[in-house]
């Protein structure tokens, strides 16, 4: 059944945005086809677009072209108004809703922003949309500046107000409550809001409330003179530099943004030098004002200090630059994913998202999005949250993905390395390391003698002496290893800067497999538009024999078991069935005897070349008595050459998401990392190593 929900303000600034990202991404996870649409839309600066369209279609990547995500412009409608024709407008919008309807199986539909013509004009238009929609509806207010009482009032008569014009209010949710009043709000809105309409509440969040440095330079039209790649820090107060530097340094805040002549080398410099002080706050950037930017020498001696922060710069004079920055408003922007992700996060800790799922869904699909795994292998992890360390510390981008799983709470994470440096980095790219992230040096740590000593007892009988067993145990990748064997860690995730033998042979050393398995493989999650496939072995054997293919195929079953997909298994071969020769074709015939045998509980089919396994008609043509033929989910390549090309080409020729690898067969989850991986492929890894562990694999 085609549906959609239709989400809208009870005024401006409600903070909507979190709602909309936070059921736009459970929607993702649950259904095929989601599609996002805006009825109206402010009217945007020439050559700009309407910021939250362009977040949810490139954070989400959708398949929708900006102008299909919206109606009309604000100037547009009042237009429509003016000449009474309301009704046209409304139909036109219905008509446009209805072709979107047509290719996705639910839609999400935001309302107004408020911000043109007056908030009752605009609701009201709003919520006879919904109407005409025939749509359920979500009601989102705000509390921030209002007595309790006054917020619940607000919404009350709201959702009165759509209950006059039979638009069905089946949630509310009442955003930016200060934490001391949750309770109190939880039960003057349980006075008022109908039983029926489901009631949700979401505290002030200090990091969704304040702006960026970006949004700042954006929005005052800044030049950037220094520090492009540090404009995401956090500004959560104003210092204006206009007074004597000893009086100025005694009322720099936490997070604040230093506002001051460009020629003012001493607060410049000072603020600078506060900025790596231990005894002064961490400050998250400069406005040089005047349209003076610092002369050479000042700017030569910040481009050689340690630690920089950004420094914009505008034409305006100080009084008026303050103004500014005082009256920019936090947005949620396509480049700002941290800001992104902690928005949904929170809409995750604080919403009974599988209620509202019942509420909206009424349907069911077996078809499996990319988005809906992902979500699903997220939901898994943190239903058993376990402790992945990883050993370069010191990486962007294993820094960046290490914060964003520990901030959505998907799993405990060990970094390892000097703290000194791995604060310096995160600084650097405008994060700051949470403090429950452990941050361990090998030679410093309380357990490195142990582990020394343990290595030595491990290995002296392959001439392993004590010396070299303490240099060994000083490497991050056999440190990481030791945890994992010594049960301080649950799993390790390494190699986006070594190489894979760094990362698998201290893990083959004494970790080494578990039992009944003589072959370490991997495997991919290959998420394609509609289902998830296993691709195995893609990254590890060049060449398995047959019985190392038979133990590949029933690792890979069992891997694809314990991630939710049912194993049908095709041994991959240049023939189907008993008509080819040759003798990789009998490598693969014997391979998968010997699975059979294994594993006879397994539906195992092979040789099968490719199109027989996964596509249904091929598959009955050539195989036609076959359970496997035509419908294989896991795909067993007979070398590496194949199995590494194969899962290549589909990945960039369907633009399938490829989750790994995988290893499989030790006794205790450690996996490698591309040197050219991605923020996301980090996330995703650390994931899939979490769930190892729950499955004790």
């Amino acid at each position: 059944m085609k549906t959609g929900i239709y989400i809208t303000n009870t005024e401006r600034s409600t903070g909507r945005s979190l709602v909309a990202l936070g059921i736009f991404k459970l929607l993702l996870s649950k259904v095929s086809r989601v599609g996002y649409f805006r009825p109206i839309i402010n009217d945007q600066p020439q050559g700009k677009r309407d910021n939250h369209i362009e977040t949810m279609l490139k954070y989400f990547n959708l398949d929708m072209e900006y102008k299909e995500a919206y109606g009309f412009t604000m100037s547009q409608v009042v237009k429509y108004l003016n000449r009474d024709q309301e009704a046209r407008l409304i139909e036109k919008i219905i008509e446009q809703y209805k072709a979107l309807e047509e290719r996705y199986d639910f839609i999400v539909v935001e309302g107004a922003d408020f911000a043109d013509r007056g908030v009752a004009i605009e609701f009201e238009l709003d919520i006879e949309i919904a109407k005409n929609l025939a749509l359920p509806t979500i009601l989102v207010s705000s509390a921030r500046g209002k007595e309790v009482k006054d917020a619940a009032s607000n919404l009350d008569l709201a959702v009165k107000t759509c209950a006059e014009l039979d638009v069905n209010v089946v949630s509310v949710f009442m955003n930016r409550v200060p934490g001391k009043d949750l309770d109190e709000m939880k039960k003057e809105l349980q006075a008022v809001i109908p039983a029926a309409t489901a009631i949700e509440i979401i505290p002030e969040i200090k990091l969704l409330g304040s702006p960026t440095v970006k949004e700042i330079q954006e929005e005052l039209g800044a030049t950037v003179l220094m520090g492009h790649d540090l404009l995401g820090k956090q500004v959560d107060k104003i210092d204006v530099g206009a007074m004597h530097l000893r009086n100025f340094l005694d009322r720099l805040g936490e997070n604040s943004l230093i506002i001051t002549p460009g020629d003012r080398s001493d607060i410049i410099l000072g603020a600078l030098q506060a900025n790596v002080s231990s005894n002064y706050p961490n400050i998250s950037g400069i406005l040089v004002t005047g349209g003076l930017p610092p002369r050479k020498a000042i700017r030569k001696l910040i481009e050689g200090l340690s630690t920089i922060v950004p420094i914009i710069m505008v034409d305006d004079v100080t009084f008026d630059a303050a103004n500014k920055v005082a009256n920019v408003k936090p947005k949620i922007r396509p480049g700002i994913t941290r800001k992104i992700d902690l928005s949904i996060s929170t809409f995750e800790k604080y919403v009974d998202t599988e209620f509202l799922v019942d509420r909206f869904r009424n349907y069911h699909t077996d078809v499996v999005t990319p988005h809906m795994f992902q979500y699903s292998l997220v939901a898994k992890a943190k239903s058993g949250k376990k402790h992945i360390v990883l050993p370069e510390g010191t990486d962007n981008r294993i820094l960046t993905a290490a914060i964003s799983l520990v901030e959505q709470n998907v799993v405990d994470i060990t970094l390892l390395g000097k703290r000194t440096e791995i604060t310096a980095k995160a600084s650097e790219l405008g994060l700051k390391i949470p403090e429950n992230i452990q941050v361990i040096n090998p030679v410093e740590s309380e357990h490195y003698e142990d582990y020394w000593r343990t290595y030595y007892e491990l290995r002296k009988h392959k001439n392993v002496l004590e010396d070299m067993a303490r240099d060994t145990m000083a490497d991050v990748s056999f440190f990481g290893t030791m945890m994992v064997y010594k049960g301080h860690a649950d799993g390790m995730v390494s190699g986006a800067a070594h190489t894979t033998a760094h990362t698998i042979i201290p893990a083959l050393q004494f970790v080494k497999t578990r039992p009944g398995v003589s072959t370490v493989s991997s495997c991919f999650f290959m998420c394609l538009d509609d289902h998830v496939s296993v691709f195995g072995d893609c990254a590890v054997n060049v060449n398995p024999t047959a019985d190392q293919l038979a133990e590949i195929a029933v690792s890979s079953a069992d891997s694809a078991k314990a991630f939710g997909i049912e194993p049908k298994v095709a041994m991959l071969s240049y023939s189907s069935g008993t008509s080819g020769l040759g003798a990789e074709v009998d490598k693969v015939r014997a391979a998968t005897e010997k699975a059979q045998a294994l594993r006879p509980d397994l539906k195992i089919e092979g040789p099968i070349q490719y199109d027989a396994a996964v596509d249904p008609s091929v598959g009955k043509s050539k195989m036609p008595n076959s359970e496997v033929a035509g419908q294989a989910s896991v795909l067993i390549f007979p070398d590496l050459n194949t199995g590494n090309n194969t899962y290549k080409a589909v990945q960039r020729e369907t633009g399938a998401l490829a989750i790994g690898p995988m290893l499989q067969g030790l006794n205790k989850p450690v996996n490698d990392l591309s040197r050219g991986c991605t923020v996301e492929d980090i996330f995703n890894t650390v994931v899939i190593t979490a769930i190892q562990a729950q499955e004790g694999f």
